[in-house]
């Protein structure tokens, strides 16, 4: 059997998103990079020469003036993907793409455009959309409430695999000799008819070399990690702790249990920042300018609405106690991380500034209780990685490209020490997102 490896994966976002309103002015990055196919397309060389897994590019369909840089304008996930795939041989291709505002016949049929046109590399982050603001860009008038979600969501994937196996493997034999061009037996309809979507089909496109896309997801609250623990190859989670985030694989893992699922089949990669320096007092220091540099409070306290609807905070006293009653607000937005928020705060009698700045702070850099293990020397940086790969609180890690110089730093001096010690892979093991993954065809 072969050793159990760390998978990789990059999340770049372009001129910063949450929490990195200033990162744009580093000028290593392009002012206009989050619609700069050719920046994204030498980030994802790059990521590919360091044997990462995926590439993985979040998305949302409603901004304010209060949204990120990045937010503000950027590029369709499966469209730039598509483009990534023709410059690119051998990373995991992952998009972003809501099941509240898609269909699950274009779903499908667009996830499996991109799983032929990259060879077998596609990847579908599932969502169910916290911004309750989508709606108006939907021809609706509310935002769907936070059952509602979760039951598309469980309804888009299943139509979207059956959908997937239209086609048997041989179905297309094209064979000019005997002019068939289809075998009609390999060849099935879906005729769904479920609560939400009634899909005749077949999907017209037919399978690719991993068979069908890899599912990734993320949500933290019970329907959330319900959903995930169902159908998910990969889930993203926050790693605030090594506990936490062991806690939350743990559970994830008796949760796929419970729905029939081999529970190791659930690869669990929490998203880390990092901040490589010479030392471990370098680290500390650079740490302290990116933060310096890269957020601000004002801009902070604008995109805390968010969580509550883009709940407009700028006009309440911020050294007031935390106004517990916009925890309504919240309910058809993020509510899980909403309530977490005015949970804690309450708990502790915060003002609204002390709870921006510590969902600020939250943003920078994971931390545990003996300091900040992703902030040190590479030595330090790739001993905490695999403690908390060894110590099972992870499978794989979502890696956010914050500043060019500090990816090029973890590529350099962070993967050789892991490699050294055989947790990261030196070559790709094939030619498809499943196999580099280690999960079976689809």
């Amino acid at each position: 059997m072969s050793k159990r490896q760390l998978k990789l994966g990059l999340v770049p976002t372009g001129v910063g998103g949450p929490g990195n309103y200033n990162r744009w002015l580093d000028p290593e990055i392009p002012a206009n990079a989050s619609v700069d196919v050719n920046w994204f397309a030498d980030v994802a060389r790059q990521a590919e020469d360091a044997k990462f897994d995926w590439l993985f590019i979040v998305d949302s369909q409603f901004i304010t003036p209060n949204s990120p840089p990045h937010y503000l304008s950027r590029l369709e996930p499966l469209t730039l993907l598509s483009a990534l795939a023709m410059v690119t041989r051998h990373i995991g291709l992952v998009g972003t793409l809501s099941t509240s505002y898609n269909d699950p016949f274009n779903i499908a049929r667009r996830l499996a455009s991109l799983d032929l046109i990259s060879g077998g590399r596609a990847g579908w982050n599932v969502v169910t959309t916290g911004d309750a603001g989508t709606a108006s860009n939907f021809s609706r008038e509310e935002h769907f409430d936070y059952e509602e979600r979760h039951s598309r969501a469980e309804e888009s994937i299943e139509v979207a695999r059956g959908l997937w196996r239209s086609y048997e493997d041989g179905a297309l034999p094209r064979d000019r000799e005997r002019k068939l061009f289809l075998d009609p037996s390999k060849l099935h309809s879906l005729n769904h008819k479920g609560r939400h979507f009634s899909v005749a089909g077949p999907l017209n496109i037919e399978r690719s070399p991993q068979g069908e896309p890899i599912i990734f997801q993320a949500g933290d609250s019970n329907p959330g990690r319900d959903l995930g623990a169902r159908f998910a190859d990969a889930v993203f989670t926050h790693g605030s702790t090594l506990e936490a985030t062991r806690a939350f694989r743990d559970d994830m893992r008796k949760r796929a249990a419970s729905f029939g699922r081999d529970p190791d089949s659930v690869l669990i990669s929490p998203g880390i920042k990092f901040v490589v320096g010479d030392t471990d007092a370098d680290a500390v220091e650079l740490e302290r300018h990116y933060a310096e540099h890269d957020h601000s409070f004002d801009w902070a306290l604008r995109e805390f609405g968010r969580l509550f609807g883009w709940h407009d905070f700028t006009t309440y006293d911020l050294d007031a106690p935390f106004p517990a009653e916009v925890l309504k607000l919240a309910e058809k937005s993020w509510y899980t991380a909403a309530k977490a928020v005015t949970e804690r705060a309450v708990a502790e009698k915060l003002s609204l500034r002390q709870v921006v700045e510590a969902t600020q702070n939250r943003g920078r850099v994971a931390s545990v209780g003996r300091g900040k293990p992703f902030v040190g020397s590479p030595v330090t940086v790739a001993s905490s990685i695999a403690e908390w790969f060894e110590n099972g609180a992870l499978d794989g890690l979502n890696i956010y490209l914050e500043h060019p110089a500090q990816f090029r730093r973890f590529v350099a001096e962070v993967l050789p020490i892991l490699r050294e010690q055989g947790i990261v892979r030196t070559e790709y093991e094939g030619a498809t997102l499943r196999e580099n993954l280690g999960l079976s065809r689809g």
